[in-house]
């Protein structure tokens, strides 16, 4: 049997209105385990789920850190609070993606709006 290895993404707000160059200070840094291929292994977050988080920075915001839960339909939020889910967000379609340099990956964020981010890196932690 394998180890999992847990891995660092670091993630930076893609090309949008208002933002035509990206916003490196509005990123996420993500704590998964992945396959292979770069998808998040949810066998592997089943036997870490304590270790799976999430670091949310945004301009003229404090940091806000959470863990990562494995959602209904196969979903994944990122919960800041465990007394509420107000502030919760959800990554889309994030079992799917290939968490690789240079990828997108998409965020409903707690104001309810869908963002994009780009994959600046990802190495083991």
């Amino acid at each position: 049997m394998t180890k999992a290895v847990l891995y660092r993404i670091e993630l930076e707000l893609a090309r949008e209105p208002g933002h035509p160059e990206g916003d490196p200070a509005h990123s996420y840094r993500l704590y998964f385990p992945l396959n292979a291929e770069g998808h998040i292994d949810p066998s592997a977050y089943r036997d870490m789920p304590d270790w799976c988080r999430v670091v949310r920075r945004r301009p003229g915001e404090e940091e806000a850190r959470g863990r990562i839960l494995h959602g209904p339909d196969n979903g994944w939020i990122f919960d800041y609070d465990v007394k509420t889910s107000t502030d919760d967000e959800a990554g889309f379609r994030l079992s799917e993606e290939r968490f690789v340099v240079g990828e997108y990956v998409s965020i409903r964020e707690d104001d309810g709006k869908m963002h994009v981010f780009r994959v600046i890196s990802v190495r083991p932690d």
